[in-house]
Order: C-alpha cells, then sequence, then structure tokens
C-alpha cells in the first residue's frame, strides 16, 4: 500500500468514552439505534455460534456505509494467539490459516492496547499491518485476493470484565468516504453486545462440560456401585462353599462337595461373564468394535444356542420355531450367538417361576427377524425406551435377587446395528416381554437355509 506524502500519518487510537458522538446526536441516530436493536435481536435469537456471527457481521457490514470487509478474531490462550472466527467480504478458509500475535496487525495492536483503532488513509492502513508475519501475509494475501487496496480501517475491542477476549476489524475498499468517529462509537456499543453473548456462549459451554463431567462422574459411581453390588453374590458364595470345604473339623459326602463345587464354578462363570460385558462395553466405546462376516446359516445357530441355554436353564421350557426358508444372511456368527444368548439369558432370568421361552424367525423381503418371548414379569411401558441404556434395569420386585451388569442389551443394540439390523422390545408388565432383532438379507443370488436346521 502507498504511503501518504511526508510519511505515514500514525493511526488513532482512541480509549472508550472518550470520543465524541456527533452522528449519535444528528438525524440519523434513530438509525443507529434502531440497527443495535436489530443487532441485539440476532445475538439472542440465534443459539448456534458460528451462524450468529455470520448474520452479525453481516448486519455490521450493511449499516456501515465505508464497511466493505469485516472479521472477527478471538483469542485463543492456549496458543496467545488472535483466530480468525468469522468474517464477511474475504476467503475466510484462508484468513483462518492465520494466527495474529497481540501487537501484530490492526487486530493485534487493538487486542494488546485494549483501545480501539481507526486508520483513516491508505497510508496508515498499510503501517498497521507491516509487521504481518511472512507466513500470516500470504494467507492475507490469499484471503484479500482480488480486493484491492484498503482505504481505512477500524478496529474495536471486545471487552469483558478484567480481559480483552476479541476484536473486530472492518475494511473500506471502495467507499469514498471513511469511517468516521460515530461509526466508531456506534461499533463500541455493539462490540459490548457482542462480547457479552461470546462470554455468555463460553460460560453456557463451560456449564455443559460441568454438567457432562458431572454425569460421567455419577456413571463412573454408578458403574463401581453396580460392580460392586453384583459382585458380591457370587464372591460370598465362592468364599462360604469353599471356606466349607477346606475345613478340616467338617466332613462332607462326595455329592455335598460336588454340589458345593459346582455352585463354586457356577458363580465363577457369573463374575467371568461381569467382567466380559464390561470389557465388551469398552471396546464398544472406543470404537474399536471388529465383525468377522461370513455366510451364516441362522437356523442352525439359533438351534444350537437354544440348544445349549435349554441344558443350563432348568425349569425353563424352550420352543424354536423357524421359517422353512430362512435366508444365509452375511453375518459375524461369534456376535451374533452372543447377541441371542444375552436375550435368551434376560428371558430366563425374568421368568422366575419358569414357563415357555419362544425363539422364532421369519424371512421377509428384506431382512430376517429373530425374536426371543417370555412369559415372565414383563416391563412396564415407561421403561421400554430406556433398556438399551447402560446399566438401566427395569425395577421390579425381584431385581435385588438377579445378578446383571446391565450391559447385556446396550452391547446387543451395538452388535445388531454394527450389522445394520435394528433391536427392540414389546411387552406388558406381568404378561412376559418379546425381544426383537433384524438382519439384512444379502439378496436372491446368496441362496437360502433350506429345511431349517439341520
Amino acid at each position: 500500500m502507498d504511503e501518504q506524502p511526508g510519511g505515514p500519518v500514525p493511526p488513532t487510537s482512541v480509549k472508550r468514552g472518550h470520543q465524541s458522538s456527533p452522528e449519535l446526536q444528528a438525524p440519523g441516530q434513530d438509525q443507529r439505534l434502531l440497527a443495535v436493536f436489530e443487532l441485539a435481536r440476532i445475538l439472542v435469537s440465534e443459539d448456534d455460534q458460528q451462524t450468529l456471527l455470520t448474520q452479525f457481521l453481516s448486519g455490521l457490514i450493511s449499516r456501515l456505509e465505508a464497511a466493505d470487509a469485516g472479521s472477527l478474531w478471538l483469542y485463543d490462550a492456549a496458543s496467545d494467539r488472535l483466530v480468525a472466527a468469522s468474517a464477511q467480504g474475504y476467503d475466510l478458509a484462508s484468513l483462518r490459516q492465520m494466527r495474529l500475535a497481540p501487537g501484530e496487525a490492526i487486530a493485534g495492536k487493538v487486542f494488546q492496547r485494549g483501545e480501539s483503532i481507526l486508520c483513516s488513509t491508505p497510508g496508515e492502513t498499510a503501517d498497521v499491518m507491516a509487521d504481518l508475519t511472512d507466513a500470516n501475509r500470504q494467507f492475507f494475501v490469499q484471503a484479500t485476493a482480488g480486493l484491492g487496496e484498503a482505504l481505512s480501517a477500524l478496529g474495536v475491542p471486545l471487552l469483558t470484565v478484567g480481559s480483552t477476549i476479541g476484536v473486530l476489524v472492518f475494511l473500506n475498499l471502495q467507499q469514498p468516504s471513511g469511517f468516521t468517529n460515530g461509526d466508531l462509537f456506534f461499533l463500541e456499543r455493539v462490540a459490548d453486545l457482542l462480547s457479552l453473548s461470546i462470554e455468555n456462549a463460553r460460560l453456557r459451554e463451560e456449564l455443559r462440560g460441568s454438567e457432562a463431567l458431572g454425569e460421567a462422574n455419577r456413571l463412573k459411581a454408578e458403574l463401581i456401585s453396580t460392580l460392586a453390588h453384583e459382585m458380591r453374590t457370587p464372591l460370598t458364595s465362592i468364599k462360604g462353599y469353599s471356606t466349607a470345604l477346606l475345613m478340616e473339623e467338617a466332613a462332607f459326602s462326595p455329592e455335598t462337595q460336588r454340589e458345593f463345587l459346582q455352585i463354586i464354578d457356577e458363580e465363577c462363570d457369573t463374575l467371568q461373564h461381569l467382567i466380559r460385558d464390561i470389557l465388551e462395553s469398552s471396546v464398544i466405546d472406543a470404537g474399536l468394535l471388529k465383525l468377522e462376516m461370513q455366510p451364516v446359516l441362522l437356523a442352525r445357530l439359533i438351534q444350537e444356542v437354544v440348544d445349549d441355554m435349554a441344558r443350563r436353564a432348568v425349569g425353563c421350557r424352550f420352543v424354536v420355531d423357524l421359517a422353512d426358508r430362512l435366508p444365509v444372511v452375511e453375518a459375524d456368527p461369534e456376535r451374533i450367538t452372543q447377541v441371542l444368548r444375552n436375550l435368551l439369558d434376560n428371558a430366563v432370568k425374568y421368568s422366575p417361576g419358569g414357563g415357555l421361552i419362544m425363539v422364532r424367525a421369519e424371512s421377509r423381503p428384506e431382512e430376517v427377524v429373530v425374536s426371543v418371548a417370555d412369559q415372565g414379569v414383563g416391563i412396564a411401558p415407561e421403561h421400554l425406551h430406556q433398556l438399551f441404556e447402560k446399566f438401566f434395569r427395569a425395577k421390579t420386585g425381584l431385581i435385588q435377587h438377579i445378578v446383571g451388569s446391565g450391559l447385556g442389551l446396550p452391547i446387543s443394540h451395538a452388535i445388531v446395528e454394527s450389522h445394520g439390523g435394528r433391536i427392540w422390545a414389546e411387552s406388558v408388565s406381568g404378561q412376559g416381554s418379546t425381544f426383537y432383532f433384524t438382519l439384512p438379507v444379502p439378496g436372491p443370488d446368496h441362496g437360502s437355509d433350506e429345511g431349517g436346521a439341520e
């Protein structure tokens, strides 16, 4: 940018409240007041901060006769730099590559001093921009490509109690009349509104972060409490029966010893399942769930899982009803087995008096639907939508007698959705529950599982 004859004229630094405000006492003051109200409306009506800043800058430029381009810079304490948060009239992507140090260019000087700067001539504007670093100058040239030389400029700090949080900068590129003290006074008033809005948004984010941290800590405490409670029962049994077997003064028959060892073995299985669910949940939360997809004969898989469950669940009757021609599905057989086991385990747990457990599978045009129905205690309608949340367990009179981590259904939900399927439940309190999950059918050329289970 060319300097004026006689050398550059220093830009004017103006402290808040020290400049006159002729334009607010002129006939145009009503328009300026209306503009302030309109800009305030934008600040309170828009929730998304990026949209808010874009609309706010656009509104300011339309109301400043000399302004052709504007930018908003916010201070990043971690890097001790000013970063472009929004801009109008620039290439924002290039502008956002800039990292302005306090004292660098117009924005940096306004931020460092905490005072507004008014550059009335091209020479003054070029002078305050002369200390841009090479990297920042390159990005600035890209951001202002085709805009031409700045005829004048205006920078206003965004002030909060005790600190400066950012800067508003406006350039005059084409208008014959430059920025005035009236523009400066007007901008400082609306800058106060913008500062308040940005600070409120920051405080809301901190509050949300605090609430999220509190919720995370609550869930962590709940997890520890749940694990302590769920592990106490099997550990107590293991300790009690093993201590009894080690008592030298007690003599147990071989049948009693075997019974005690059987109980210890079952309680160890319970602990193993609890630990497995916790590890599985951690893997899913970390986004590390992996599927080994392969063609699966679903009828055979279902029959094998049900047969194994029937051998262990004394008191329950199992009925398998499979469609005659179930299609072969692309799935991870171990994971689908895990889902089916979880649903059958739940059906057995919540059928305290035994009863019938029905497993069905039917083929639809684009998916296979598998269901597990029991005749147990059922689930209240208000709890159905929470079933697949971590650690949620429907409150029933039997809850204290049923061991579980509260993770089986959330894990099943993640596995089914990873296969591109759906999972849901239907229930009537006191009349049993039915859980459904689907698996997509790959296409007619993949054949079918003829004749049901083998």
